[in-house]
């Protein structure tokens, strides 16, 4: 597949035909004026840029062989080279805003916002927003769009990074309110990844299939990683990295107290390619080696 890379705010805003860039690293878009006649049919784009996107689109958009409907009041979030492949008789209305990574990375608090969860969710998993939202989130749009537009001095950064910061925030806790408004959804997602949990670690050996990390749950609930964690975090309290070493070490006190098998041979069969990363991770769990904890039997 031929990709169309856009490595910078100006090249995004050429491409848009927006007119010429008020910051070289930031810049806010009214979407109903960005100009789409001229994309290619089924053109697929990567941005090395940071984007928060609140769009309603009449038609469809693609994330990579997926195509979703977006309604009003709908956010999608994209990190860095992620691929994007809108239709190109979309009628799309909002506003977005696309930051470039070298405007977060030369400061600690810009480096701080790289770090939400937000930006690694899929656009399946956008966030719905009310229209008492939408209104709150405009406000720090309306925010940073002044001081990008304004006489940019010693004070703009900071007070635009502020202002995503809080923008951000709102995200997050608009996102923990639609987990918990979609109780059923999510009490399905978590007795669906809790199957998965049991069955994988059914297996008599894992020497061949290895430890399970956080990426095979989501990939086969169809979610992304973040996702998966920030939702089982709100409905159990445990990250998906927790759930797992709980099941992993549930077995390997089974292990230890009902066979004789030597440590060695235990942490091989858990998948561990070394024995001491099993006694290390086991001993941080438990407080207790393999050898301690059996010993108590």
């Amino acid at each position: 597949m031929d990709y169309i890379d856009i490595k910078s705010v100006s090249e995004l805003l050429a491409f848009f035909r927006y007119g010429k860039p008020q910051h070289p690293l930031i810049a806010v878009v009214d979407l109903s004026k960005v100009d789409r006649s001229h994309r290619k049919p089924g053109a697929s784009y990567r941005l090395d840029l940071y984007s928060v996107a609140c769009k309603k689109i009449e038609g469809s958009f693609k994330y990579g062989r997926t195509q979703y409907d977006f309604s009003e009041g709908t956010l999608m979030f994209t990190a860095p080279n992620q691929v994007l492949t809108p239709d190109v008789e979309n009628k799309v209305e909002g506003w977005a805003i696309y930051v470039h990574p070298d405007f977060l990375h030369a400061s600690g608090k810009g480096r701080k916002l790289m770090d939400y969860s937000l930006f690694g969710y899929d656009v399946n998993e956008c966030l719905h927003i009310s229209e008492t939202e939408d209104k709150i989130l405009e406000g720090c749009v309306e925010n940073i769009d002044r001081e990008i537009s304004g006489n940019l001095d010693t004070h703009s950064r900071d007070l635009i990074l502020t202002n995503l910061e809080l923008l951000l925030s709102y995200c997050a806790r608009f996102y923990d309110r639609q987990f918990l408004t979609r109780t059923k959804a999510g009490n399905d997602i978590v007795g669906k990844f809790e199957r998965l949990l049991n069955d994988y670690f059914s297996q008599d050996t894992l020497t061949e299939a290895g430890l399970p990390d956080v990426k095979y749950f989501a990939s086969h609930l169809n979610l992304s990683a973040n996702y998966l964690t920030d939702l089982l975090t709100k409905y159990t309290g445990r990250s998906t990295s927790e759930h797992i070493y709980l099941k992993l070490i549930d077995k390997a006190k089974n292990m230890l107290w009902s066979t004789d098998e030597p440590i060695s041979a235990i942490a091989y069969d858990l998948g561990f390619e070394h024995p001491s990363h099993f006694t290390k991770l086991f001993k941080n769990r438990t407080g207790r080696s393999p050898r301690e904890y059996r010993n108590l039997n």
